[in-house]
């Protein structure tokens, strides 16, 4: 193999010195567009590429971050039977019509996408990584000793794994604000967005009998149910039906629904920890035959794309996702600039979005 050329054969054959070859790769702004157009055609004819080793090296920096995310379709333990669905034929995905289009993109692929973007707009290169319960540590250390931070999706890893890399790199997480106080954490505020949500289908639409309905455990939806019981509580409602929170998958959900319909003890109105569960419920709803909203009501949270193509459209609550990713990447290069603050917890506000599921008119 020939041997690959250098910035200093670039900086030859462009009659430059080699910080200006740098600085036109990493900081094209500061170089006149005459002298960078002459180190580009001159990296052209050469076939230069720029080392990102090298430069890592020179800036004691990889220019590079992490996030450890997961794919819920993936996920054996979010699917019903505990069976995860795997891409047999990567050329073929695109024709697929036997699954569910509903589930994508969610909170997890708005979220990325964000950090995404902001990696892009900050000029830093992004590596993805993921895994299954039996090699996440593994694939999560992998990821950590070739970046300079790491963004990670709640309860991908564990918690203990987690604080030993942050004592290394920085590290930010995105909600589940409860589990470790060593990291940097993106949240939203869970409790103003149910208690608007609550206190909407208690005044507008006087409805009384509400239910909380949610498949999975997690600190954000149990600030959801807290706040959903003190908002009823403030407007003198009694809770009539008990929150089925975890109901611990969603065919529990799916079950919880459906023996509702059989036994004709419906409440007015399910209110769902998620927007996932909301179609949970919504689908149930409609197999038995029950009219949304005329005969029941349904919101959810989060404000995923779903939510605007089911019929009805889902009244819920919007999580600023991308901002979330962005947000991420904004505190890991803040901590790598500022290494001696304090672990922070930006909480994010949220916002009401009203369609036709909960008894709004269209529009």
């Amino acid at each position: 193999m020939a041997k690959r050329p250098t910035v200093y054969h670039v900086a030859e054959r462009a009659g430059v010195s080699i910080a200006t070859v740098s600085f036109t790769f990493r900081q094209p702004e500061k170089v006149k567009a005459s002298t960078r157009e002459l180190v580009l055609a001159a990296a052209q004819e050469l076939g230069y590429v720029p080392s990102a080793s090298a430069r890592g090296l020179a800036r004691g920096r990889t220019g590079a971050l992490g996030l450890f995310a997961y794919d819920y379709l993936l996920d054996p333990s979010a699917r019903p039977g505990g069976q995860a669905e795997l891409p047999q034929d990567p050329a073929s995905e695109g024709d697929r019509e036997d699954g569910d289009l509903r589930l994508f993109p969610l909170y997890v692929d708005e979220v990325q996408r964000g950090v995404e973007l902001e990696c892009w707009r900050r000029g830093q290169a992004l590596l993805v990584g993921g895994g299954n319960p039996a090699n996440n540590e593994a694939v999560l250390s992998d990821i950590a000793g070739r970046v300079d931070g790491l963004a990670v999706f709640p309860r991908s890893v564990p918690v203990d794994a987690l604080t030993r890399i942050a004592r290394r790199i920085p590290v930010v997480e995105v909600s589940e604000s409860l589990r470790n106080r060593g990291v940097d954490h993106v949240t939203v505020d869970n409790a103003a967005g149910m208690r608007a949500m609550t206190e909407h289908l208690v005044d507008v639409h006087g409805l009384t009998e509400l239910m909380f309905i949610g498949a999975m455990p997690s600190s954000d939806n149990d600030e959801r149910l807290e706040a959903f019981q003190a908002a009823l509580a403030e407007a003198g409602v009694g809770m009539r039906h008990d929150p089925c929170y975890p109901a611990g998958s969603e065919t529990a959900v799916a079950e919880t629904v459906r023996t509702l319909c059989r036994l004709g003890t419906l409440p007015q109105a399910f209110v769902c920890a998620t927007d996932q569960d909301a179609l949970v419920v919504m689908d149930m709803l409609a197999e038995a035959g029950v009219d949304v909203p005329r005969h029941v009501a349904v919101t959810g949270f989060d404000g995923i794309a779903a939510g605007r193509v089911i019929r009805p459209p889902l009244t819920t609550v919007r999580q600023p996702m991308e901002r979330m990713g962005r947000t991420m990447v904004d505190l890991l290069l803040d901590r790598l600039d500022h290494p001696e603050k304090p672990p922070v917890e930006l909480r994010l506000p949220v916002r009401m979005v009203l369609r036709e599921s909960c008894g709004c008119r269209p529009g």
